[in-house]
């Protein structure tokens, strides 16, 4: 039976875009690459962006240049990752339990996360923090709220943005603790510390990677960790349950996502390099130095992380019952 020319001319054009898509992954990278991080700089997504941008420089031979796009609680840098080329050439340096938040609390962010995005791989798993300006005079959890309750809607609480998991954290903290503190949102970590070491705010939740150097400059005073076990970085700080709420967990964590359609070669490239440079003992060691947990994944594992992270913040959402402002 001889097969229609319509299907011979269809099947010879799958195979040429088939041996296109090798050729050009064979070639991949041929031009800098760059990586949007969409909060401000030296906040943790930040951090973590820029060390591996020169990890994966090194190994791809290629510069990864880091680009800063903050606002709309992360959701800008999504739509413009989302809206680029799937060459290969756009990452995202993907806050993804931020993105898990947002399905939930947004109605229309911009950019849809399972179908606008492939995952790469999972970074690091991002510890939280609670800090104080030392001013305040508090030394602990207990304190705090002991403060906050004797002043009824006079302390701030700053946050990385709304919807963000600072903010999240700091609703279930009021909500199990009882509390009423004025909500201070900010377009990320730095612009926030700057205000929380400027004394124009009192309280924040945020990462152990953008606070260390302040704690341990002794210019923020650190209450309690926010995971379920002390942090490697403060072995001496109490945990949240520790500290007299039981049953409060959250925390954070990092990876890169490309454009959907991104060619699957390209995107075992990515996964292949990203991996060899998390398994590289002197980085490994520089994230955890700076407060972060190495955690690498496949594709399927990021994806699966993200299902589970987006049901478990819709939950937190709707008990808070946040409202994007």
């Amino acid at each position: 039976m001889p097969i229609p020319r319509g299907a011979t001319c269809i099947a010879a054009l799958a195979l040429l875009l088939c041996a296109s898509l090798a050729c050009s992954a064979q070639r991949y990278p041929d031009k800098p690459i760059r990586l949007i991080v969409p909060f401000t700089p030296a906040g943790a997504t930040d951090v973590l962006a820029r060390i591996v941008a020169e990890g994966l420089s090194n190994r791809l031979g290629q510069r990864v240049l880091v680009e800063n796009r903050p606002g709309a609680g992360g959701n800008i840098g999504a739509q413009i990752a989302a809206q680029s080329r799937a060459d290969g050439y756009t990452l995202l340096m993907t806050p993804s339990s931020i993105y898990a938040i947002a399905i939930t609390l947004y109605s229309a962010p911009g950019y849809d996360l399972v179908k606008d995005f492939a995952p790469v791989s999972t970074i690091a798993n991002v510890q939280h923090v609670l800090v104080a300006r030392p001013s305040l005079g508090v030394g602990s959890v207990k304190e705090l709220i002991a403060l906050a309750r004797a002043k009824p809607g006079e302390l701030n609480l700053a946050s990385q943005g709304t919807g963000t998991v600072s903010h999240l954290e700091g609703e279930m903290f009021q909500r199990m603790a009882g509390l009423k503190l004025v909500h201070v949102s900010y377009k990320g970590s730095a612009p926030a510390l700057v205000d929380l070491l400027g004394g124009r705010v009192d309280v924040m939740f945020d990462s152990i990677a953008s606070t260390l150097p302040q704690i341990r400059a002794g210019k923020l005073k650190a209450l309690a960790v926010c995971s379920e076990h002390r942090a490697s970085a403060l072995p001496d700080l109490p945990t949240m349950m520790d500290s007299g709420l039981p049953g409060y967990k959250a925390e954070s964590w990092l990876g890169i996502m490309v454009p959907a359609g991104t060619p699957a070669p390209i995107i075992e490239r990515l996964h292949d390099v990203v991996n060899v440079l998390l398994a590289d003992a002197q980085v490994r060691s520089t994230l955890v130095e700076r407060g972060f947990e190495p955690a690498g994944s496949t594709p399927a594992q990021f994806a699966a992380r993200i299902q589970m992270e987006t049901a478990m913040w819709a939950k937190v959402v709707k008990a808070a019952a946040v409202e994007t402002q």
